[in-house]
């Protein structure tokens, strides 16, 4: 699907509805695009919530606006990972991306031995200007980021206008210079005609906003055309507390009698 037949950056219409948590007044839409030249970060909200958490911040730099970036590298989005993170989770699906609506093409993918390596090529990749956005993933405690290299990922991020996404699956949380921090979860899809599966679905929750104020909880799917929030009638259902297929009622045996 072409990359104009879509608007991944486009705010919902009704996305103050269908949240577990109303939002307070003046929060950020995970539908709007990334600010340029800020550091965002994404968390998993657990470590099973790692391919959505991974799925939602590509998502959410795919919805950069090349416009807004003042530099010839418009429309590439770079993906930085780590070596164990492709051992673990797999490598990219080029057809799946497409699926999403998303052109693999504009897509770069580099994949490091360890989170300096890692940290230092985000960091020549901002301050090139060369991108429309970037995206860095990293796993577990990761020591080397701290205060200082969050602080130099947000000044190379602003000297380009460049958005950054950092994403983190597993650690604790730690001080960095994110503009927004928000915290990712699966959630179940609604199914489409004849049991098909349905949109990547989301939980989001805002855990920090330099902005404005934080908290909130927004229950969002995407489709090819962008974002939407689900409504409170098409929210996916819980799972049954009984089976789904009917069991055949258990019949009472009786005891067998002895012929005279």
């Amino acid at each position: 699907m072409p990359y104009e037949s879509f608007s991944p950056g486009r705010s919902c219409p009704s996305w103050g509805r269908g949240m577990a948590t109303p939002p307070p007044d003046g929060a950020t839409s995970p539908a709007d695009p990334p600010e340029p030249g800020r550091l965002h970060e994404i968390r998993a909200a657990t470590a099973e919530d790692a391919p959505s958490a991974a799925a939602a911040a590509l998502l959410m730099a795919w919805g950069a606006r090349p416009e807004n970036v003042p530099h010839h590298g418009r429309g590439t989005i770079a993906w930085l990972r780590p070596e164990r993170a492709e051992r673990r989770n797999g490598r990219l699906h080029g057809p799946g991306l497409a699926a999403l609506g998303l052109d693999p093409a504009r897509l770069l993918l580099a994949v490091l031995p360890d989170d300096l390596a890692l940290l230092k090529a985000a960091a020549d990749l901002l301050r090139s200007g060369s991108i429309s956005a970037l995206l860095l993933e990293l796993h577990g405690p990761a020591h080397q980021l701290d205060l200082t290299a969050s602080r130099r990922l947000a000044l190379a991020a602003a000297g380009t206008n460049t958005p950054a996404i950092l994403l983190r699956v597993g650690g604790e949380p730690v001080p960095s210079a994110a503009w927004r921090r928000w915290s990712v979860g699966s959630r179940a899809s609604q199914p489409l005609e004849a049991g098909a599966p349905g949109h990547p679905a989301f939980t989001l929750d805002l855990q920090r906003n330099r902005t404005g104020p934080a908290g909130g909880r927004w229950q969002m799917e995407w489709r090819p055309d962008g974002w939407r929030t689900l409504e409170p009638d098409h929210a996916p259902q819980p799972p049954l507390s009984r089976p789904a297929l009917p069991v055949p009622a258990v019949k009472q045996v009786q005891p067998l009698r002895r012929s005279a």
